[in-house]
């Protein structure tokens, strides 16, 4: 791929207004004009570069939002309040009572939450289906189909998406492909893959400290333009407004996004590698035996490796609990949602973040009692983790010693 999106963000330069290495924040709700014909050309969309409500747009936002288009290498991007915010406001921009969508069957419980018990008050059916099988989504492709949606990475089975060929689909349907990237910023850039949009929730790994909620939608300027719309814009409507000095210290944290990426994807790697050889049922992008290692592979940029989840099955819930607690009263990371941090982070995702799953849906889908997800941190010494993590479960019987010398 020529496309470097690590060398793209670096070259955007921002000064603040006293020669500040960092932009200076808009701490500010209103802005002024010098005319009110200006204000009115505002109101109608017509002058770029004009602020009018922070609501709308704030110069902190916009600087964010095209650090992360050139993530994507999308034309533009709008920023918002949270990640479930971003995929809201594009569902209901583009569908409307009557309209159909295909979804990934595998995906972050509060989209799957949104998608089933809250889209049916306004009549839009949704098709939930394998999204690794390309002829069942071509399948419940209908005439009134108006989106695609799935995630690069599935939360938290880790299913793999074949882009391109979705993308595909997609086109031949006349409907856009919508990629969640949360999983795999920078590893897999599903813009120049056939995605015609691109969210994140920008609160996981892009922003990378645990402190801040935001989400993104990258696309082309047409769209976020319309999403941004004072009459009809889902995302103007909605309010889901990303709070301005928030968006600069997500902005700052993008400066290292390669960095932690990288280092992200080894550790994950590494005891994924070692917990397989141990005997354990790991699920991890990296490993041959993953579905989706070759479809990862063929979409990825090496040197950010297949990203920094991954899933363990320790048997029943009760194991899967225990063994987070004890990991946790051990340092080794933190029993908690959400993903992304310098500290390994941990949860049971069957009852927590995917717990809007019916139970006989998590069965079918291949989600365990057992399971356990794990956004692994930025530890300087795995193996010294690898080997306090193997303790913990030789102490509670999920790995024998006999099994973790094999």
């Amino acid at each position: 791929m020529g496309y470097r999106p690590a060398d793209a963000i670096q070259d955007l330069q921002y000064f603040g207004e006293y020669g500040g290495v960092n932009p200076s924040i808009s701490d500010s709700s209103t802005y002024t004009f010098l005319s009110a014909k200006t204000m009115f050309d505002t109101f109608e969309g017509n002058t770029e570069g004009c602020y009018l409500y922070s609501r709308h747009s704030s110069p902190s936002n916009l600087y964010l939002g095209e650090a992360l288009a050139a993530l994507e290498g999308t034309e533009t991007a709008n920023v918002t309040a949270s990640g479930m915010g971003a995929i809201t406001a594009v569902i209901l921009q583009l569908c409307s009572t009557g309209d159909h969508l295909i979804s990934s069957r595998t995906i972050y419980g509060g989209t799957y939450a949104f998608l089933k018990n809250f889209l049916c008050r306004f009549g839009i059916e949704v098709s939930f289906v394998d999204i690794t099988n390309p002829k069942a989504v071509q399948e419940a492709v209908q005439s009134n189909t108006r989106m695609i949606y799935c995630e690069s990475v599935s939360n938290p089975l880790l299913e793999v998406a074949d882009l391109p060929t979705l993308s595909k689909i997609a086109d031949e349907a006349g409907v856009p492909l919508v990629v969640d990237n949360t999983f795999s910023p920078l590893s897999i850039s599903p813009a120049k893959l056939g995605a015609r949009i691109v969210i994140h929730s920008l609160t996981k790994f892009i922003n990378g400290s645990s402190d801040a909620v935001a989400g993104v939608v990258c696309a082309d300027k047409e769209f976020c333009l319309a999403l941004k719309d004072v009459n009809d814009g889902a995302g103007m409507l909605l309010g889901s407004t990303l709070d301005s000095i928030r968006a600069a210290s997500i902005l700052k944290n993008m400066r290292t996004l390669h960095l932690r990426m990288a280092k992200h994807s080894y550790n994950a790697h590494y005891l994924a590698e070692r917990f397989e050889a141990d005997g354990l049922r790991v699920v991890y992008p990296g490993l041959s035996s993953h579905p989706g290692h070759e479809a990862f592979t063929k979409q990825m940029r090496a040197e950010y490796g297949y990203g920094g989840m991954l899933t363990l099955d320790a048997g029943s819930l009760d194991k899967a609990n225990a063994l987070m607690e004890m990991m946790q009263g051990e340092n080794l990371g933190y029993l908690a949602v959400s993903l992304g941090f310098y500290k390994t982070l941990f949860s049971a995702p069957g009852t927590s973040t995917s717990s809007e799953i019916p139970e006989d849906e998590q069965r079918e889908m291949g989600l365990s009692d057992g399971l356990i997800r794990f956004s692994i941190g930025l530890d300087q010494n795995i193996e010294r983790t690898y080997h306090k993590m193997k303790e913990c479960m030789e102490k509670l019987g999920i790995l024998t010693p006999v099994n973790a010398m094999r």
